[in-house]
């Protein structure tokens, strides 16, 4: 593939349906949402052919492409990816086409408008992925989220003026914080070295950092800066109170990127930024995240058990998994971000998954309420048995892939912080109580009054709604039995972040 420049490809190509979408007629939506699913296929496909190319060997960054943006101030479309950013980019690119699939029957007025947010989202998202400019990966940062906005405002339930607002708040204010941990990077990089070239580029700010050119006292300011925009993001205990009204609140297929692709936008951050470009202050702050990890996992765990609603349980679950994440990042060592790496992934495909069934019988019951749904295995058995699949994924079965990423987050902080890992493991106790309560209540026992009160509505899954889980499926059960087919790309990624976490952290 010389000379093509397929990262480009891949992230443009959902513009350019986006911008076919706009112009075909609004009054055949069958025509929108194949036209909106094609270009998505096509992405995917093209994101395959990128892993299949990568070389898993080979350091550092591939299929770079570089041209001056705005040169007088170093900033340049620049783009490159390593195995942790082309694994997010087939998780986003197959999340992507899952999501706009399911959106086929609930969507039902402005398709035109859904689709062409759907596929603008995804060019943010995949955007973030491959930027090697700092100023780049702030505009597509920032890109990712005028459709989310849209998707969940328009789309959403009955509060979704109220959860929208509050997710855009939430993530204006770390996107501030960002640009001003950015801006104040490349103003050091340009008095030291006297030049603007490079004051945005990624490679050059790293190797900047591993010389020892960013004081400590700066890093302690920047770090503190990036870090609060992406545990925002995470999200972060306490920055965590955003995300359930906003997954209670969106469609389906907007719960399914929010959990499986816009949560881990502030893990990749975190690996890829804030701790490489800033390791004194990285080191430094070390604890009190581990300790926000701890109370993350268990906080959402506890608060899972009491909650009345399917998508409120999933959406704090959520809190508590993505707290296995930041616990690997932070303990610095190359088994538990090998973990953490993993444990994004799997969460994106186990929890995307759980979203799209809970949405199944949303659209049939118009409810999410636990108390209402006793007995679907009778009415639903295909449902019941794929939703049972999925809740043991979540809860860590061995076999499935959400056993393998916290299993290697465990051992790899045990060394660090044995304690801290024995309390851990413990609260796993308390995940496998609410998600197999949960599905006891709603799966088992006699047909609750309310599903004998809708009558023939409660049907179970068409073939459409199986396609989009059946993908899902297959790589929980790949990823759990071979998880090195995900491990192998992780370790040049894994080794460069130690290395620069351990780099000189400045005078």
């Amino acid at each position: 593939m010389s000379g093509l420049p397929i990262l480009s490809l891949i992230t443009f190509l959902p513009l350019l349906g986006a911008v076919l979408i706009a112009v075909l007629p609004s009054g055949d939506p069958n025509l929108i949402r194949r036209t909106a699913l094609g270009t998505a296929l096509a992405t995917w496909v093209l994101s395959l052919i990128l892993l299949v190319a990568f070389a898993r060997t080979q350091a550092g960054f591939q299929f770079t492409e570089a041209a001056d943006w705005i040169p007088s101030f170093g900033i340049q479309y620049k783009l490159g990816v390593d195995g942790l950013s082309v694994l997010m980019v087939v998780l986003t690119t197959t999340l992507s086409w899952i999501s706009i699939l399911a959106s086929f029957g609930p969507i039902k007025f402005r398709v035109k408008e859904y689709m062409i947010s759907f596929l603008v989202l995804e060019v943010g998202m995949i955007g973030v992925f491959v930027a090697l400019d700092l100023f780049l990966f702030y505009i597509f940062w920032e890109l990712v989220l005028v459709p989310m906005y849209l998707i969940i405002g328009i789309w959403g339930g009955a509060n979704r003026i109220y959860a929208t607002m509050k997710f855009v708040l939430y993530t204006l204010v770390g996107s501030l914080l960002m640009l001003v941990a950015i801006l104040a990077t490349a103003f050091t990089y340009q008095a030291a070295t006297g030049s603007w070239a490079g004051a945005f580029d990624y490679e050059k700010l790293q190797a900047f950092a591993a010389a020892g050119s960013f004081g400590q006292n700066f890093q302690l300011l920047a770090f503190l800066a990036l870090f609060l925009a992406f545990a925002i993001k995470v999200p972060m205990f306490p920055f965590h109170t955003w995300l359930p009204d906003a997954h209670t609140e969106a469609p389906t297929a907007g719960s399914v990127i929010l959990a499986g692709v816009l949560l881990k936008l502030g893990a990749y951050g975190l690996i890829r930024f804030a701790v490489p470009l800033y390791p004194y202050a990285a080191h430094t702050f070390a604890w009190p995240i581990i300790v926000l990890s701890v109370i993350a996992i268990v906080y959402g765990a506890i608060v899972s058990i009491v909650q009345p609603d399917l998508k409120r349980l999933i959406a704090y679950s959520s809190v508590s998994h993505m707290g296995f994440v930041t616990l690997g990042i932070f303990v610095f060592t190359a088994t538990a971000l090998q973990g953490a790496i993993l444990q994004m992934i799997n969460h994106g495909l186990i929890t995307g998954g759980l979203f799209l069934l809970v949405g199944v019988v949303y659209e049939r019951t118009h409810d999410r309420s636990i108390a209402k749904m006793g007995g679907l295995a009778a009415t639903m058995p295909i449902w019941s048995t794929v939703f049972g699949f999925f809740i043991l994924a979540s809860a860590g079965l061995p076999g499935l892939s959400g056993f393998v990423g916290e299993f290697l987050v465990f051992v790899g902080s045990f060394v660090y912080a044995p304690g801290i890992v024995v309390a851990s493991i413990i609260v796993m106790v308390l995940v496998a109580t609410y998600l197999l309560w949960m599905f006891q209540r709603v799966a088992f026992g006699p047909v609750s009054d309310f599903l004998a009160g809708l009558g023939d509505h409660v049907t179970d899954m068409s073939r459409v709604e199986f396609a989009t889980l059946a993908p899902l499926a297959a790589l929980i059960v790949v990823f759990g039995l071979f998880p090195s087919l995900i491990l192998d790309f992780l370790n040049g990624p894994v080794q460069h972040f130690l290395v620069a976490a351990g780099s000189a952290v400045g005078g």
